[in-house]
């Protein structure tokens, strides 16, 4: 993978972490609080007092670092801007416990998914009725609370009204698009094998463009950013969240449990059309595209399985021919935020948040 410019590197980084860190304060405190205004301690609640709060730790506040540097192209130092920024890591929460209910996995960032910690609750209490059940009825609703939550954090970040209005639209739109995606990515099986336009088209709207795009929008909304501002933004946003989703399709089929928080090749079992399988059948000779075949009707994909297709990906050329494309979004995406001007600060954190997207190990 090519190098992407540091852009003083020591600082920038240094000043994202303490973003990160800054965020995740605010996020666990303002959940935390909401865990005590809501919930009166009675036994039933006992799950979402400990799981709620703890579910926002760990993650990599990348929309949050997005919103806040999308801030910082017009806007200075703040921390109602950030607050307001950290929001968007209640919405992924949200995100994040929907799509392990609706993808069955068991696992997020390393611990039990949200779904599998109140079904195994539901177990040791010795209710009636399904725990697998309960267990996903439950987790919806966490995530419920969490989008609630997200718009709270927001209106009460200490931004006035015009900022807040400002920001609004991208916003909406950011949220619709997140459940328009979410929907094609239920309906692109890899069973179905849909085309690489389809694969791209589900990517833009259900992960890169929330994860990049609309968060620097949001940002630059906010601050009041001008419209050549906004529209290169928009390139390197769309762009870098294409670059960022090839990586964690690969991620999904080579990646290490211990770094990813999940199985390994759990993209494969769940039948994923993902951008490495789609791209692999596209390259596949006639006998690799009919071993493909093989493993995407096998009624279970065991660990066998998933090597053999990890092997058949390689082979095609998919998984190499996928990092060039990674390379070749970011490259453009960096080359969109040189033809505007952007202070300093934002040009280095955006240089250095596009190398924390794509690089190999995350």
């Amino acid at each position: 993978m090519a190098v992407i410019p540091a852009a003083g590197a020591t600082g920038t980084t240094a000043w994202l972490d303490a973003l990160r860190r800054r965020c995740g304060a605010d996020v666990h405190a303002f959940v935390t609080e909401r865990v005590r205004e809501h919930f009166t301690g009675r036994a039933a609640e006992a799950p979402a007092v400990t799981a709620l709060p703890e579910f926002v730790t760990g993650g990599k506040f990348l929309r949050p670092m997005f919103a806040y540097t999308g801030w910082r192209c017009g806007g200075p130092e703040s921390a109602a801007a950030l607050r307001a920024a950290a929001s968007l890591e209640l919405l992924h929460c949200f995100a994040l416990i929907q799509d392990d209910v609706m993808d069955g996995s068991a696992r997020r960032r390393g611990h039990p998914a949200m779904h599998v910690r109140f079904a195994r609750w539901h177990e040791s209490q010795g209710l009636a009725g399904s725990a697998q059940r309960f267990g996903e009825s439950a987790a919806v609703l966490m995530g419920d609370l969490f989008l609630v939550w997200s718009g709270q954090l927001l209106h009460e970040s200490g931004l006035d009204a015009g900022a807040l209005a400002r920001g609004r639209a991208v916003y909406d739109r950011m949220r619709s698009e997140l459940a328009v995606g979410q929907l094609g990515d239920l309906v692109n099986d890899a069973r179905a094998l849909p085309s690489w336009a389809d694969v791209l088209d589900v990517i833009r709207r259900k992960s890169g463009d929330y994860t990049v795009r609309r968060p620097l929008e949001f940002g630059a909304a906010l601050a009041g950013c001008a419209d050549d501002v906004l529209a290169a933004l928009g390139t390197y946003g769309g762009l870098l969240g294409e670059a960022f989703q090839f990586r964690d399709d690969l991620l999904g089929v080579f990646g290490d449990p211990a770094v990813t928080g999940k199985p390994a090749g759990d993209d494969l079992r769940e039948r994923k059309a993902s951008s490495v399988v789609v791209l692999a059948a596209d390259l596949a000779s006639p006998r690799q595209r009919a071993e493909l075949t093989g493993l995407l009707a096998l009624d279970a994909v065991d660990a066998a399985a998933v090597a053999r297709w990890r092997d058949l990906i390689t082979a095609t050329g998919a998984r190499d021919q996928l990092e060039k494309l990674i390379d070749e979004r970011v490259r453009r995406a960096l080359e969109a935020i040189d033809l505007v001007d952007l202070p300093g600060p934002a040009t280095a954190a955006l240089t250095v948040l596009a190398r924390r997207c794509t690089e190999r190990v995350r």
